[in-house]
């Protein structure tokens, strides 16, 4: 049932854009003269078909459920919910939502199938009010949109306008969503700091982020001290970043400058294949053929390697970067003005020379994005480090021991069923809070060079 309204969206969507692209030729085949485009007339009608109604459908979703199970609860017998917590509560909607599609186990009690039957009724119900909702609203804003079909109309306008509001909706979205991230994770950080020193998280050595189950239990009141996670997760970085911004800003000059257009054709997409491989499949390309083949070349050579390293991870993660920085590279040395390009060459410059003084400099501001992905992918990136590098935060910056990153202690911190209401739980929005301000000074850093670099080649 849910499909009926989207595809009467579409379908009213389509006949609006047809009928004024219609109505608007009719008037102009005439002979008076239009001020806007037919093809602006259809749209306009298109476009307002299409915002409001959407909004509605995707409103009715987002409320529809939470309206039926409150109706529901609210109908059940009087004190059939009396003591009983909120996830009782919960348990009970639950299994009322699986007789209603059939699913019973044992036998349930009559009130609960009347309940169930009452679900099932509402459903139906709220199905056949939202297509008919859709259909009337669509009916009349299609009658409204060919009402103001005429040759002094300004459907262009219209339509700007239009897609005015939805593109200043979508970044008021985006700030608000940024601004909801930053408020969620201070709101937490400071509760975790009324917990534990600021000092102990900032400056401490250990992190053993665990809690006493007992009051008389020993070697449980835990260590919060997250230098040890963000050195690892600096160790990773650093080694992916040396295996991927080499690899990748020399195949993106070969490939812009010095490949030939066939061999650039075939290579190209081929490197860009690797941004597709889910980072699960590198995760066991490390921990199955990397961190083997590092550990016998190490005992090969006496040296004593972990089974799990920074060194297999980082380099299997730079692997996974290359198609970033190699991407936006050559798009950046692509974007550099041919005039720079060919008046290096025509005061006798070579090749290498053109792209080393000349080229490359340019292109910085795009390089230094491309690169900037590739450091925030890295510091990112969980399954890869879970695999091959460990789960234990250690003080060392040795890439061949096992280390852990933020992300990975984030996860593992808010698996399990531990209340959010201990340090434990709590520290996970501490570490996302820091590694919130490292990538934002991060960011900061890369616009001063991008913006430097740009005001010398402008």
């Amino acid at each position: 049932m849910t499909a009926i309204p989207f595809l009467l969206l579409i379908l009213a969507t389509l006949a609006g854009y047809v009928l004024n692209r219609m109505a608007a030729r009719t008037i102009r085949d005439n002979g008076a003269r239009l001020h806007s485009m037919t093809s602006y007339h259809g749209l306009y009608s298109a476009l307002m078909v299409l915002v409001p109604v959407l909004t509605i459908i995707l409103l009715w979703l987002v409320l529809e459920g939470s309206v039926i199970d409150r109706m529901v609860m609210s109908g059940l017998p009087d004190g059939m919910l009396d003591g009983q917590g909120t996830g009782a509560v919960q348990l009970v909607l639950a299994e009322i939502k699986s007789i209603s599609r059939g699913q019973i186990f044992g036998t349930p009690e009559d009130w609960k199938l009347a309940a169930a039957e009452r679900y099932s009724a509402l459903r139906a119900q709220a199905d056949w009010w939202m297509i008919a909702v859709v259909a009337i609203v669509a009916l009349a804003i299609l009658v409204f949109a060919r009402s103001r079909v005429s040759a002094e109309f300004r459907a262009r306008q219209g339509v700007e306008h239009i897609v005015s509001g939805l593109m200043i909706f979508c970044s008021t979205v985006a700030i608000f969503t940024t601004i909801g991230i930053i408020v969620s994770l201070s709101f937490e950080t400071v509760r975790f700091l009324d917990r534990v020193p600021l000092t102990e998280f900032l400056f401490g050595l250990n992190w053993e982020p665990q809690i006493p189950l007992r009051e008389d239990q020993i070697a449980a009141e835990g260590a919060f001290g997250w230098i040890p996670v963000i050195l690892g997760t600096i160790v990773i970085t650093v080694v992916a970043l040396l295996v991927a911004v080499p690899v990748g800003l020399f195949s993106a000059i070969y490939l812009n400058e010095f490949a030939p257009r066939k061999l650039r054709a075939t290579i190209k997409p081929v490197l860009e294949i690797l941004a597709g491989v889910p980072t699960v499949v590198y995760g066991f390309f490390a921990i199955l053929v990397v961190a083997p083949a590092i550990r016998s070349f190490g005992q090969s050579l006496g040296v004593d390697v972990a089974p799990n390293t920074a060194l297999a991870a980082g380099g299997v993660m730079g692997i996974m970067l290359v198609p970033f920085i190699s991407s936006f590279a050559d798009d950046a040395l692509s974007a550099v003005p041919g005039a720079l390009r060919d008046a290096a060459l025509g005061l006798g410059a070579t090749r290498a020379e053109m792209m080393t003084t000349v080229l490359f400099p340019a292109a910085i501001p795009g390089i230094v994005g491309g690169v900037l992905l590739a450091v925030s992918r890295a510091i990112g990136e969980t399954m890869i480090v879970v695999m091959a590098a460990g789960l234990i935060a250690k003080m060392t910056i040795n890439p061949l021991d096992s280390v852990t990153t933020v992300t990975v202690q984030i996860v593992t911190l808010l698996i399990g069923d531990t209340s959010f209401d201990n340090p434990k739980t709590l520290a996970a929005f501490a570490l996302g809070m820091m590694l919130f301000l490292v990538t934002l000074m991060i960011n900061v850093f890369a616009l001063r060079i991008v913006r430097k670099y740009r005001e010398a080649y402008d």
